[in-house]
This record gives structure tokens, sequence and C-alpha cells, in this order.
């Protein structure tokens, strides 16, 4: 009994992110890969082509018969991934993924996340990974798929079980020539997909909306950014009421909008703006879900994380642009006080909306903090939402919705998301939409009656709350929780949004002119 308490005491149950393992080191061997190379490791990834030549076998030693039987079992095609061993006793187990040229980075990563996770398996303190036989552009791109899909699978979501898992991974070996281009890029997003997926998979107890403030300012502390918390009485004197009516039915007035401030030296005012929703837990409010939809609604603050995890990931790499980071912290409760339907309430900008179901309250709290992003005049606003089931509906989990206010970046957006693995689709944002937001009483509903295209009309309505000339991304993340996960990444809660947001910012969107 002794020992379990010690064991429970040791994993003490707390909100505060694992900054310090959010990776797992990463050295490059700069020589050839080897028999005695493979010999000191317990575990190795190893990316090959589809038909590796007796080189590509001779590399890996005498020891390899057994992964070359493993291989010849069947016929083996691009994003196969299969498991053997090497060495006179089996003594490493060799993870292969077979990657070609003509795969997609989604595709890559997919691969190398199977993969990864079996190389993984016993828990080794170290791996080796390393690409045979590949042409020297996609090695470079099948050794970073290799390094994203290990560093999500070495990561540890948060357990509160009295006998803990293994050891936990120590350190990736790279055997490569030479320090993969983009490298730095790939860890600093696989650190910010750990930071969101962590965040998102804490139980509703440990992270309420006064537990969130609390982390953020540590959060902000440690990293030398500016932190600001816009609380409830603040953001009455501010007239933000479509957040407002949302946080009064919480228990407690702990609700309010976070901002946290990167700038880079010599930089202003915020050239970009990540904007998150952050309900902490939602029951629909009056408009009360199902048991199965309320299930997991502690992950509905998922927007809120992904947009600190890219915050993070952009903080680590120093990157010249300023940028600030909104995120709407509630939660959506029933009570006696909780907003109605048919309520008329004035947001920040001034706009009044006449409400029609509480369990819309994703556009209402993200309403001002878009409004409130807005007014500090950024170059771009990019916002994060689980918002509606219409968008899973109409992409299932594998992609994400996108809307934006620059209609000819279209092209450029989706292509984003390709070149990164978190694949997005533009819907259509044409104004006629609008009309089925007429409201007889107010300046807009809330939404419709019916539902239908509601990712559409929720992405109209928020598009009222950005000013044309701020171009505007949104994204509603229908991709962000897929039962095994998605790509890379093996864990339901996936953290979609930091690799695709890092893609875009590094092309400078938006370059193309034009508006909505």
């Amino acid at each position: 009994m002794v020992k379990r308490a010690q064991r429970l005491r040791s994993h003490e149950m707390s909100a505060r992110p694992p900054l310090e393992r959010l990776l797992v080191p990463v050295r490059t061997i700069r020589s050839r890969p080897s028999a005695a190379t493979l010999a000191r490791h317990p575990a190795a990834l190893v990316l090959l082509p589809a038909a590796p030549s007796r080189a590509d076998w001779a590399a890996l030693g005498d020891g390899s018969a057994a992964l070359r039987r493993a291989f010849a079992a069947k016929r083996r095609r691009p994003g196969d991934a299969f498991t053997g061993s090497i060495g006179a006793h089996g003594g490493t187990r060799v993870a292969v993924a077979i990657v070609d040229a003509a795969m997609s980075p989604y595709e890559r990563l997919l691969a190398a996340g199977k993969a990864a996770r079996a190389a993984l398996e016993d828990s080794p303190r170290r791996v080796l990974l390393l690409a045979q036989g590949l042409a020297p552009e996609l090695a470079v791109a099948a050794l970073r798929a290799g390094v994203a899909a290990l560093q999500a699978a070495a990561f540890r979501l948060p357990n509160f079980k009295a006998e803990q898992p293994g050891a936990p991974l120590e350190r990736i070996a790279l055997a490569a020539p030479a320090r993969p281009p983009g490298l730095e890029r790939e860890l600093a997003s696989a650190a910010g997909n750990n930071l969101a997926r962590w965040l998102t998979a804490l139980p509703p107890n440990l992270l309420d909306a006064a537990a969130y403030r609390r982390l953020l300012a540590g959060y902000a502390r440690r990293n030398g950014l500016k932190f600001e918390f816009y609380d409830e009485a603040r953001l009455r004197r501010l007239g933000a009421g479509a957040f407002l009516a949302v946080a009064r039915g919480n228990a407690a007035r702990d609700a309010g909008i976070a901002r946290l401030s990167y700038r880079p030296r010599g930089a202003g005012r915020a050239d970009v703006c990540l904007v998150g929703k952050g309900i902490c837990f939602d029951t629909g409010g009056t408009n009360l879900k199902a048991h199965a939809g309320m299930l997991e609604m502690h992950t509905d603050m998922q927007g809120s994380a992904v947009a600190l995890g890219c915050l993070h990931a952009l903080h680590t790499l120093g990157e010249r642009t300023a940028v600030d980071c909104w995120l709407a912290i509630t939660e959506n409760r029933i009570g006696p006080t909780s907003y109605l339907p048919q309520e008329v309430v004035r947001a920040h900008d001034g706009t009044t909306i006449q409400v029609i179901h509480t369990d819309a309250e994703g556009r209402m709290v993200l309403a001002d903090a878009l409004s409130l992003a807005a007014a500090t005049r950024p170059r771009a606003i990019i916002d994060y939402a689980t918002l509606t089931g219409a968008c899973v509906r109409a992409l299932t989990e594998r992609y994400s919705g996108a809307f934006t206010n620059r209609l000819a970046t279209r092209d450029a957006i989706e292509s984003a998301g390709v070149a990164s693995g978190e694949r997005v689709w533009c819907f259509p944002m044409d104004r006629d939409y609008d009309t089925d937001l007429d409201s007889a009483i107010a300046d807009v509903l809330q939404c419709s009656v019916d539902g239908k295209g509601d990712h559409i009309l929720a992405a109209r309505f928020l598009s009222r709350f950005v000013p044309r000339e701020v171009a505007w991304l949104h994204l509603d993340l229908a991709a962000g929780q897929r039962r095994g996960g998605l790509a890379h990444v093996g864990t339901d809660v996936t953290g979609f949004g930091v690799r695709f947001t890092l893609e875009l910012l590094a092309r400078r969107w938006p370059r193309a002119p034009g508006t909505a």
C-alpha cells in the first residue's frame, strides 16, 4: 500500500504542461549506418524503398537475414510498415516503413507513424532512425517524417494510473550525412503538436477556466511572453456581451479571454493573431447535449490548445513575426443563470445577436475574441475551433474545413495543407449565405434553425467580426479528434493545425490579393 501511494504521489495530478518533455533530443550521427551502429540501439526505424538493392541490405549488416525474410513474406508497396529484428540474437527491434517519391506528405507521415509506434512498442531508451536506398531529396523528406512520427509516438499524454508506463524514450539517433534541412521546424512543430494534445487530453476537473488561466500565466512567465487576462468585469466594460452570455451559467466567475504576446526584438504590434476557442467543458447549455454528445466535451477547448501550440512553435523557432494569441476560455454550463434561446445580446463591436441554440456557443465566444484581436489591427488572423458537427459530416475526421475572406488564396491554403500533411478543404464563403442569418429583431441570427450548412453559416457569422482589411482564415477542426489518430499521430486527440499553420505562415500567407 505504501509503494502504491508513493507511485501516486510521484505522478501528481496537475495541469502544468510538461514543457521539458515535449521533445526527445535528436542527435545526428554523421556516418554511414552499419551493423555495429544498429547493434548499439535496442530499436530502429528504417525507411526503405519498395525494392531495396543488395547494397541496401548489405548496409544493414549480416544479421539482417530475419528482417529480409519479413520483407519477402509478402509483396511490399509504398506505405507498408512491418517489423523484424537484426543482430545475432535479434537484439535490435527494427520497424520498416516503405516509401517512394510518389507518396504525398500525408502518406509518408502515415507510414512513418505506423513504423514509429512499432519501433517504440517495448519502451526502448534509444532509437536509431535511418533512410537507406532513397534518393537524397526523398531521404530528407522521409527522415523528417520519421522524426515527426517518433516524437508523436514517444510523447505521453496525461496518465493518472497508479502503474505508470515503462521508461520514456531518451534519445533519437538520426543517421544522416548532415542534419536534414528543415529539421528544426519539424521539431518545433512536433513540440507545438505535443503541447496541444496534452492540454486537450486533460480531464475537466484539472483544466477548468481558473486552472487554464493559471497555466497560461505560468507558461507565459517561463517563456518570456507578455500575458493579459480579460476577466468578466473587464469584458463587461468592453461590451463583450456574446462571450459573457455563454459564461453566465458557470458556477464561478473565472471565465475570460487570455492574450499572450510574442514580440521579436524591435517588433511593435502583432502582425498575426491566433485566436482559439477554449470551451473547457460544453454541456450544450439550456439546449442540453445527450450523453454520447457530451462525453468528450472536455476536448472542446482544442482550438485554444492548437493556437497555443502554434505560438509555442513560432517562439521556439525565433520567428521574426510578431504574434498575439487570443484564447476565449470558459465553460458552457446549464443552470438557472444560463443564457437562453431568443435572447438578444450585444457583441464587443456593437453587433446585436439573436440567440437560437445555446450549443452554438463557440461562435459566440469567438465573435468577441475576433473583435478584440481585430481591434489591434494585425495583418492577418487565424482562428481555430472544434466548431460544428456539420463540418465533420461533410469531410469526416480526415480533413479540416477552411474558410477565408481572401478568396484568391484558397489554392494556397489547400496546398499548404497538402505540403504539411494536415489537409484542409476550403468551403464557399459567398455573401448570399448571409440571408439565412437574417433576424427580424437583431443584426444577425446566431445560427439557423434547421442547421443546414451550419459550418458555412458559422463562418459567415464569424466573418462579421473581422474587418475586410484584415486577412482572415477560420479552421473548423473536424480532424481534431479521430479514433485511432491521423497520419503520424496515433492518439485520438490529433492536435491538428500546428503543422499546417507553420507551413502556411512560412509561405507568407496571404500573398494573393482579393477579398470576399
